[in-house]
């Protein structure tokens, strides 16, 4: 039977995030995926592009996994928000001599750079493809039957398995969740103007349309929300017809617009887990919570839940505590409980008020985000919060080991 001080069931970016902040402190992980890591890799699989917030990639950067990501990521350094295609809005920017506000790095890359780090890691042992079979938690510790015959043990299990989650439900923990009638259609652009290093949320009653910088500077990755009976139509345009649509949504200030490669479409949810631990198991990640992409929180979110979890198991370890001890996992349940929930709450009340048709609710929306403008304050909140420095930050979130 092999052994280590934690299992982790995903290997995901989430779940091999912790494998490798785990290591760099001297802690075990036995990482276990059912996927066949090629074909992960490949381009086909996500064509997602992910807004690293500028505090994950301080963790990132404190893992030694960002040097290798850093010649492929593109700065962000100005935000804009508006209504539709409206004047006003909010503008979110960095100062020249400031970190950005977040890093975009394509989902294929990062997994795969994880991926290396992880494989190359003394501690961390991949199991992929592989997939648990059976699985026991009690007061030992949790053992763990792959269904090839394997055995493994650790006093504590991780789920990093995605929205999904077989571990959670197997531990019966409850969920509040449901799906909007809306499907994100994610793809790659070229247009003639340079980004500048801007993102760009632009919401319309149909749902939002975010314009995501990326390198060069002539290329940007596009979420658009469009309704669920509309995607299929849309996502299998010709590329042209594709092309015109979203030039048409950008308002033409990129220039003219062409398709730069596949096109995927995701359905959208919400889902929270009424609380991320239970016996000897913790959840991390799109186990515990998924939200709407409208802030680009979702990543980030379990990027948070990583650093928490691995100061959490790290400091315990040199305690000489169990990892799999009650009272060290209700540390991790009340370090980020409220920010789980503070982040979904407000991402789902964003999508119903955005949502709002008509131009009386346009107007309100413009003169609210006008205050906010206006008001520097308020304004230094939200940019902290989209940074994710806001509250009690782990110490990898801030560049510093633990």
């Amino acid at each position: 039977m092999d052994r280590a001080d934690v299992i982790i069931l995903g290997g995901g970016l989430v779940g091999l995030t912790i494998a490798i902040a785990l290591d760099r402190h001297g802690l075990s992980s036995i990482v276990v995926d059912p996927a066949d890591p090629a074909k992960t890799a490949a381009p086909a699989f996500d064509g997602r592009a992910t807004a690293v917030s500028s505090s994950s990639w301080r963790m990132l950067d404190a893992i030694g996994v960002a040097d290798a990501l850093e010649e492929h990521a593109c700065p962000i350094r100005s935000i804009r928000v508006s209504d539709g295609l409206a004047p006003g809005g909010i503008h979110f920017e960095s100062e020249p001599d400031d970190d950005p506000l977040g890093m975009m790095v394509e989902n294929r890359l990062l997994r795969s750079t994880l991926r290396e780090r992880a494989d190359a890691a003394e501690k961390v042992t991949l199991l992929m493809p592989a997939r648990a079979a059976e699985t026991v938690r009690d007061s030992t510790g949790v053992r763990i039957a792959l269904e090839d015959s394997r055995l493994i043990a650790a006093p504590l299990l991780v789920a990093a398995e995605g929205r999904n989650s077989p571990t959670r439900d197997a531990a019966n923990i409850p969920m509040a969740r449901w799906s909007y009638d809306h499907a994100a259609i994610v793809l790659t652009v070229d247009h003639d103007r340079d980004h500048g290093n801007s993102a760009y949320e632009i919401f319309y009653p149909e749902g939002p349309f975010a314009i995501l910088p990326m390198l060069p500077g002539t290329r940007s990755a596009i979420v658009w929300s469009v309704s669920k009976e509309d995607a299929s139509a849309i996502v299998d345009l010709p590329d042209r017809a594709l092309a015109a649509e979203i030039e048409k949504k950008m308002g033409g200030f990129l220039g003219e617009v062409r398709i730069a490669g596949p096109r995927w479409t995701y359905p959208l949810g919400f889902h929270h887990a009424a609380t991320i631990t239970a016996e000897r198991l913790v959840l991390a990640g799109d186990s515990a919570h998924g939200i709407h992409p409208i802030a680009g929180q979702g990543l980030n979110l379990g990027f948070r839940d990583a650093a928490a979890l691995a100061q959490v198991l790290v400091e315990g370890a040199r305690l000489g505590l169990d990892l799999g001890d009650a009272q060290l996992l209700a540390r991790y349940e009340r370090w980020r409980s409220l920010d789980t929930l503070s982040v979904a709450a407000a991402t789902d009340t964003l999508t119903r008020i955005y949502g709002v048709p008509g131009r009386t609710a346009s107007a309100v929306r413009r003169f609210g985000m006008g205050l906010v403008q206006r008001f520097g304050p308020l304004k230094t909140q939200l940019m902290a919060q989209a940074r994710g420095e806001t509250g009690d930050l782990p110490l990898l979130l801030r560049g510093l080991p633990i």
